[in-house]
């Protein structure tokens, strides 16, 4: 079993000021005490649930590249990227920059999105949520396309909604066969079956019966793909509160998960900005689920 930390707030002792510096160390000791991923959300405004609009938020892609110099093991990516905040090229250039910096660690976490109020209050296009699944197909297919093996595949590309002359992409990613996808989501019908079709990983929520039906749906799709389920890594997003649980209850739930079929856990952290946290995951719940 795998296991990711996603950091979902930056709303941390000393203000915008420490946020650098805070950052650093946690992504520092997560990567010492052996977490196989750390992610951040792609968002501009916090999300409900977790703080008021106005809290501290980063710019993911930016955030990840400094994650990159203070991490040596760890891949990095989106926890998912909102598919209308950047140009499909640009969504894979800067992917394969993370890869390349990073020396091949970069995840390409993609998804349809949904936060129409900081889309409308930043001035993003939102189309509607039928366009934005389109777009995200295409995305996909250029992102196959850009991480084909020496500088892409020179070839044009020409889709419903995006056109491009040439998809050059040089560097290459050093990740191989290229850079992996997750795909982010749960609908049945349309995020799932595109996970089975292009990517190598999905994110799905909930407790055991649910994702199990989750990854009982993407089989069905990669049956009729012809696509072998064992391909696609399953994770889920998770959360950890060492305040209300103890370590062995974190591994008794998260057990249940991985036999519904998860293998990798991904998880947001209550207290993250104390890394004495982190140290106690690694020393004492990490171990039992590895």
């Amino acid at each position: 079993m795998k296991f990711g930390l996603q950091i979902n707030s930056f709303t941390w002792p000393g203000g915008a000021a420490r946020i650098g510096p805070t950052l650093a160390r946690v992504v520092r000791t997560a990567d010492q005490v052996d977490f196989d991923s750390i992610w951040v959300m792609d968002h501009f405004f916090q999300i409900r649930g977790l703080g008021p609009p106005e809290a501290p938020m980063l710019e993911g892609m930016t955030a990840l590249g400094y994650m990159a110099a203070h991490s040596e093991k760890a891949r990095l990516g989106l926890m998912v990227g909102g598919i209308h905040y950047r140009n499909p090229a640009l969504w894979i250039k800067a992917t394969t920059t993370l890869d390349v910096l990073s020396g091949g660690r970069a995840w390409f976490g993609i998804g349809a999105a949904w936060n129409e109020e900081e889309s409308r209050g930043l001035g993003f296009p939102m189309p509607p949520l039928g366009q934005r699944f389109e777009w995200l197909e295409e995305t996909l297919q250029m992102a196959h396309a850009m991480w084909s093996g020496g500088s892409g595949s020179g070839e044009s590309f020409d889709g419903r909604h995006i056109t491009a002359a040439r998809l050059l992409n040089s560097p290459q990613a050093i990740s191989r066969p290229r850079v992996p996808i997750m795909i982010g989501g749960g609908g049945e019908r349309k995020t799932l079956r595109l996970v089975a079709q292009y990517a190598d990983a999905c994110n799905v929520f909930g407790d055991g019966p649910r994702i199990a039906h989750k990854y009982a749906v993407l089989r069905e799709h990669c049956e009729r793909l012809g696509r072998p389920y064992e391909e696609i890594e399953r994770s889920t997003l998770q959360t950890i509160d060492l305040e209300s649980q103890s370590p062995d209850q974190v591994v008794e739930r998260f057990g249940t998960l991985g036999e519904a079929g998860a293998q990798h856990l991904i998880c947001s952290v209550r207290g993250v900005s104390d890394v004495a946290v982190l140290e106690r995951i690694g020393a004492e719940i990490l171990p039992q689920l590895r």
